[in-house]
């Protein structure tokens, strides 16, 4: 028996994405992906099929994926998420939040409904999700939560009352816990990407976005994940803790 535990291959750590899909959380999934992490990625039950065929292309390129379909507003759904993960994958070693919840609505026009939901999205899911990667990261003293922000987490805009709101409130709690996890050796960071990311969102706005991404006018987000790689990397004796993406000729 002994003998038959010991020929087991080791179980690969896991890079999770929380909100992946084409454009930078599934960046996010093929970066770590490359760097040989199992990648286990959410979205709503409902997107599951774009889901697995983000997961299809990792395993096709050699990775190794796992879709899930997960409310991440749901304590008991993302509680349930990462004991799955822990038991039938392996140790959680990233864990990447990547909802965006980026809505406008002028203020007279912000319902308390929508105010709410954009908030759970933005930032109380973030909270579940740093919270569980923190129940298990902690006893091994070793992992990285990655929180994405957005030019909202600093400063609020003309119709974004709701979004600011919830990414500002992101954006204290991951302070909160690199404050609280850093000496416990959990490196806990937030990335504001300032500046429009190529994506569907984007592509919509523009007839043709070829100009933009030929001069580097948007963000790309191979890039911006790369930069999601390093932050993992760090060696503890210079962690970054906030790390701002912007084109080059991005105004801020």
């Amino acid at each position: 028996m002994e003998q038959a535990q010991q020929l087991q291959p080791a179980r690969k750590d896991v890079c999770l994405v929380i909100g992946a899909g084409d454009g930078v959380g599934g960046a996010i999934a093929r970066a770590f992906a490359d760097e040989g992490m199992a990648v286990c990625m959410t979205r709503r039950a409902r997107n599951l099929d774009q889901l697995e065929a983000i997961a299809d292309r990792i395993r096709d390129a050699g990775g190794e994926a796992h879709a899930f379909g997960v409310d991440a507003r749901s304590e008991a759904e993302t509680i349930d998420l990462f004991a799955t993960i822990e038991r039938d994958i392996g140790p959680i070693a990233v864990v990447v939040f990547n909802i965006g919840a980026n809505v406008q609505f002028g203020i007279r026009e912000t319902t308390t409904r929508v105010f709410t939901k954009v908030w759970e999205m933005a930032c109380l899911a973030g909270f579940l999700a740093g919270r569980e990667a923190a129940n298990v990261m902690v006893p091994r003293q070793r992992g990285t939560v990655i929180f994405t922000g957005a030019t909202a987490s600093i400063r609020g805009r003309e119709r974004l009352a709701a979004f600011a709101a919830a990414k500002n409130g992101l954006r204290a709690v991951a302070q909160s816990m690199a404050r609280e996890l850093g000496p416990l050796g959990i490196h806990v960071a937030h990335v504001i990407c300032d500046g429009a990311i190529d994506g569907v969102f984007t592509r919509s706005r523009f007839d043709d976005v070829t100009p933009l991404l030929e001069e580097d006018l948007i963000l790309k987000p191979d890039e911006i994940a790369r930069n999601y790689v390093m932050l993992h990397r760090q060696q503890r004796s210079a962690w970054t803790h906030e790390l701002d993406l912007r084109p080059w000729r991005e105004q801020w």
